[in-house]
């Protein structure tokens, strides 16, 4: 039941931004590119404690903004990636990017060490919004970004944000509109949250800005479902959409329970029914290797019943559900007899639907499926 195979995707975690914008909560740092040379010797260190001709599905190099590196940073970051693991002949290679960081000889570059897919910030493409959001892009600049990337990798990704500060739906709707305009084969979309220790948390504290009702973001979520499905992009879980054969494969891995290395500070790994977390300040994380000292911060060995009941909460993301025969198969637990109250609470408030093989969110449940999730723990 438990999956103990080697795995078969990574992730990389590069922490280097030009700015941290006022939202973000990610492990990384700004303006401290003194760090990267320091960084990079202790992925090479981290990297050779793999192993060496491991063959990848999915690789994803996430932050931060791994683009910020130089050309010559990252031929050496993929030096020590590809010393020990290799790709699959149909892998799905990833990279997120900032559009500025994207020359067309950057572009060329990442192409040429078999970058495939590309997940670019885009965030909006309203000025005003992109100027609240601390981005430093403008909407003009994407198009010619978007245009110069898909000659090169035609898989590409948008990542939009709704229900910022001053957002209409009209302005959500035109921002949804360009995105599919530039006939881009997957957007994700995200509600803005204010995390505790962003410079916008203290900011919403001082009472300097206030988000939309929930009533508008609940609207702008659902134009999103609405449109995007009729334009062929399919919603796929909850914040993702894809035409099809263009859904996401690595973050695949996190919903469907599959292991994964997870390598570099802030970074998480799964194997062996063991989750481990590094330490999330790059700081810390650069001094422990340094010192021959362990990464991790945290470490779980998860129980049968801990991975099943993960097992729900990831699988219930993805829009088609939990197969019931399947998820007994594999954990160990009938699904009923392991949440037969959370299930008929949400199926009878019209949160989740049950059909002859899944149980799935509803439309509606997707706008509250973090309330609904809390229940399975």
């Amino acid at each position: 039941m438990l999956n103990l195979e080697s795995p078969t995707s990574a992730y990389i975690h590069v922490p280097f931004c030009q700015h941290r914008c006022g939202y973000c909560d990610f492990t990384l740092v700004a303006q401290k590119d003194h760090l990267i040379e320091e960084y990079l010797a202790a992925m090479e260190q981290q990297l050779a404690e793999v192993g060496e001709g491991i063959e990848l599905q999915t690789l994803f190099l996430g932050g931060g903004t791994p683009t910020h590196l130089s050309i010559e940073q990252l031929q050496r970051l993929f030096n020590a990636i590809f010393s020990h693991f290799q790709l699959a002949a149909d892998s799905e290679f990833s990279i997120e990017a900032n559009p500025l960081n994207l020359t067309e000889e950057k572009i060329d570059f990442l192409k040429q060490v078999g970058v495939n897919r590309v997940s670019l910030g885009v965030q909006s493409f309203d000025s005003d919004i992109l100027t609240f959001l601390e981005r430093d892009h403008q909407p003009e600049q994407i198009f010619e970004i978007v245009e110069s990337l898909q000659s090169r990798i035609e898989n590409t990704s948008l990542d939009l944000i709704f229900a910022v500060p001053s957002q209409s739906l009209k302005d959500w709707q035109t921002s949804l509109a360009n995105a599919v305009q530039l006939k881009i084969p997957h957007l994700s979309t995200y509600g803005l949250t204010i995390e505790k220790g962003t410079t916008f948390w203290s900011r919403q504290k001082a009472g300097l800005f206030e988000l939309p009702e929930e009533e508008l973001a609940g609207t702008m979520y659902e134009f999103a479902l609405e449109f995007l499905d009729a334009e062929g992009l399919k919603h796929y879980e909850i914040s993702n959409f894809a035409r099809p054969g263009y859904e996401c494969r690595h973050n695949e891995v996190y919903w469907t329970g599959d292991p994964y290395f997870g390598i570099g500070p802030g970074a998480a790994s799964y194997q062996n029914g063991i989750r481990r977390q590094n330490y999330r300040s790059v700081v810390t994380w650069l001094k422990r290797i340094a010192a021959g000292d362990s990464p991790i911060s945290d470490q779980e060995q998860l129980s049968p019943e801990d991975r099943a009941r993960e097992a729900i909460i990831f699988g219930l993301r993805r829009r088609v559900g939990i197969d019931v025969a399947e998820f007994a198969s594999r954990y160990g637990f009938d699904l009923h007899a392991l949440a037969h109250a959370a299930i008929q609470k949400h199926v009878k408030a019209g949160f989740l639907e049950e059909t002859a093989t899944h149980l799935r969110l509803t439309q509606a449940g997707c706008l509250l499926a973090d309330s609904v999730v809390v229940d399975f723990l």
